[in-house]
């Protein structure tokens, strides 16, 4: 059960699921918990569309249940610009 193997309402959870699904019941004892340090994900906005960003997590030395993603966009892709564009509508003019 990934960092928390002991805990009593993760398993529950697990229980109750592979009692309401047989899809999952065959489906967790075959599962393969990986932590992710880096990868690409796709989102949909909107009024803006469609987005495509970067990310890395970066672990918190001093609680290992805390993680902070940085997000980014290649710069002029479409993503950077309808980013671009979203932060326009909201970010103060002295700032910008």
């Amino acid at each position: 059960m990934g960092r928390h193997p002991g805990d009593p309402e993760l398993a529950a959870l697990i229980g109750e699921l592979s009692m309401k699904s047989p899809e999952f019941a065959d489906w967790w004892p075959e599962h393969e918990v990986l932590r992710r340090s880096h990868g690409t994900k796709r989102y949909h906005h909107p009024v803006i569309g469609d987005l495509t960003v970067s990310y890395e997590a970066l672990a918190v030395p001093d609680d290992q249940d805390q993680t902070l993603f940085v997000y980014s966009t290649e710069p002029g892709s479409p993503s950077a610009a309808a980013l671009e564009l979203l932060a326009s509508w909201t970010a103060d003019p002295a700032v910008r």
